[in-house]
This record gives C-alpha cells, sequence and structure tokens, in this order.
C-alpha cells in the first residue's frame, strides 16, 4: 500500500515538544540496564513504553486514504491533525535528533531506541496501510477457524507464532537461527535487523499486540 510512495516529507524542528518527555535530564529509559547494551535488546522499548510516551502511538505507522500513494504534508499527522506525527515523521524527527549533538533536551538513547523500532514499524505492510480499516485493525479475522482476531494481529503476530510453533518446535531461538543462516547476502547490518525483528517478536507474544 504505502510503501511504493515517494516520501518527500522532512521534518521542520530537530526534537519533538518538550512536553513530551524527551529531555536529556530524564531518567534512564525503563529497561535499559538489563539489556546488555544490544541494540537489538531493546528494538521492542519503543512498544513498552507506549503508556509511558502515549503521544508517540502515531509514531508507530503512517496510513493513507487506499490510493496506494503516501503524501507527507496529507498522511502524516495523528488522529487530531498534528501536523509530523506519523511513523516517517518519528523516523526523520530522531534521526536528525541523532545527527545534532547541540541538542540539548533530546536523550540520545531514547532517540536512538525509537529510531530503531519505527524502522522496523516502517517495514510492515499493515503500518502502512488504510485509514478506513485502521491499518487492519477492523478487518475481521477467523483465524484457522478457532480464533476470531483482526487482519493487523495475524499479520505481525499470529502468522509467525504458528510458523514457530509448526516448524520450530516453538522455540525461537530456532526459528532465528534458521533465517539467519537463509540469509545469503551475509552482512553484519542485516543479521542486526533479524536480531531486531525477533527480539521485537519475543516481546509481541508476551505483551500482545499494537499498531
Amino acid at each position: 500500500m504505502a510503501q511504493g510512495g515517494t516520501l518527500h516529507g522532512v521534518l521542520d524542528r530537530p526534537e519533538l515538544p518538550d512536553e513530551r518527555g524527551l529531555r536529556g535530564g530524564d531518567e534512564p529509559p525503563a529497561g535499559v540496564g538489563r539489556r546488555g547494551g544490544e541494540l537489538a535488546e531493546t528494538c521492542s522499548w519503543a512498544d513498552d513504553e507506549r503508556r509511558r510516551y502515549p503521544w508517540s502511538g502515531s509514531l508507530h505507522f503512517a496510513d493513507t486514504p487506499g490510493d496506494c500513494q503516501f503524501f507527507y504534508d496529507r498522511d502524516c499527522h495523528n488522529m487530531n491533525g498534528e501536523k509530523d506525527m506519523c511513523v516517517v515523521g518519528g523516523i526523520n524527527n530522531y534521526t536528525t535528533a541523532l545527527m545534532n549533538s547541540s541538542a540539548p533536551l533530546v536523550d540520545p538513547t531514547i532517540s536512538l531506541m525509537f529510531l530503531a523500532h519505527f524502522v522496523g514499524d516502517i517495514h510492515q505492510p499493515l503500518h502502512c496501510g488504510n485509514t478506513a480499516d485502521f491499518g487492519g485493525n477492523t478487518i475481521i479475522v477467523h483465524w484457522y477457524n478457532t480464533t476470531t482476531t483482526n487482519l493487523h494481529r495475524v499479520w505481525d503476530l499470529d502468522i509467525i507464532q504458528k510458523a514457530m510453533k509448526d516448524f520450530y518446535n516453538d522455540d525461537l531461538s530456532i526459528m532465528t537461527q534458521v533465517i539467519m543462516q537463509n540469509i545469503t547476502v551475509s552482512t553484519s547490518a542485516l543479521r542486526h535487523c533479524v536480531a531486531c525483528f525477533t527480539s521485537a517478536f519475543a516481546v509481541s507474544v508476551l505483551g500482545g499486540v499494537g499498531r
């Protein structure tokens, strides 16, 4: 859907408004200390902390009105019409913040963790979906005739969870190893993306699925 569009928007400001809890003097993000300093282990942080940062919900997706094109000025806003509040705006914002070492109000750790998560979100088709069905959240799906759920959850979680159960003995580490062995372009960056994805998936299995 929106994946095929050309992204022209650029944020005008290097950080989100101050009241959004991103001051450099804030307490360390929850869980950072126990994640061993690995970026992959923090990729799910933006989902974990959505209640702490409720304004960030709209930064996880960028829906369009069904025309299979994304126009930043038209489509990058939240439910209240506030501009720049979509996943593309989030990526622009936190990339700019990380590149601007003179931005004292922006915590670089938080910026990096948001950025890592949003880069994953923007590659999920139903995070770049249709405004009419809220990215598949209102499309009812009968999953294997046993569960009534929605398309967004099926794509984000249920397909992977079933594959892990049917083919990998419900072992996420085995599934991760198989995926990484089948990556033909052996680059550390690509392998790191797989680690980020599987880490975020593990958390979503325990904590549910969000936009």
